[in-house]
């Protein structure tokens, strides 16, 4: 039985992969805002389960496919709780930053963290690099985030976090006709907190 949920698990995960882009869905404006909320309100159990905190910026609105940003979210807000320090809750905090011709944003924790000479390895598909029996997952999580951002011609890269943790960046193209630069509004520059 194990093996026959590991197998639908990892038929799931390579369908989701490899129908990046394929979708024939249009890219539009996309209010990150809302597509965080969703990506929260999907992980809600395991945030009161770890009793995890999130706070994030103001969000962007980006160019882009919402289900597919969804679930970048998903996946990366998802790992920083599965790979949590046992000796404390997990805080996790998405921030933004304006950039000339994009936005850069990132994603950073306070858990296990990554080894640096791991930071490139991790988003190889399959790879792995703690036992199966110790963090459950398929190996196609970090890859299939890294697709997910490249097919929105931005890149992705992954930094030690000060303190420990994790911090993984990626750019994503502004809205269409959005000039660059500039910080957001301070007014909505307040944080959201769960958990």
């Amino acid at each position: 039985m194990d093996g026959a949920k590991r197998m639908q698990r990892l038929i799931q995960d390579l369908l989701s992969f490899s129908r990046v882009g394929r979708t024939g869905v249009p890219r539009e404006d996309v209010e990150l805002e809302a597509v965080l909320a969703g990506a929260l309100s999907e992980l809600s159990e395991r945030v009161v389960e770890t009793q995890a905190e999130i706070v994030h910026d103001p969000m962007p609105v980006v160019h882009g496919e919402r289900a597919l940003l969804q679930q970048l979210f998903v996946n990366l807000v998802g790992n920083s709780l599965k790979f949590r320090d046992p000796e404390r809750a997990p805080k996790v905090r998405i921030e933004v930053r304006s950039m000339r011709a994009h936005w850069e944003i990132s994603v950073v924790d306070n858990g296990i963290g990554i080894d640096a000479q791991y930071a490139e390895r991790v988003f190889i598909i399959f790879q792995r690099l703690h036992p199966r029996d110790e963090y459950a997952g398929t190996g196609i999580g970090l890859s299939l985030v890294k697709r997910i951002v490249e097919y929105h011609k931005g890149r992705i890269w992954i930094e030690p976090a000060a303190g420990g943790g994790t911090m993984v960046r990626f750019t994503l193209a502004r809205r269409q006709g959005q000039p660059g630069g500039g910080r957001l509004s301070t007014e909505r520059a307040q944080s959201t907190t769960l958990g």
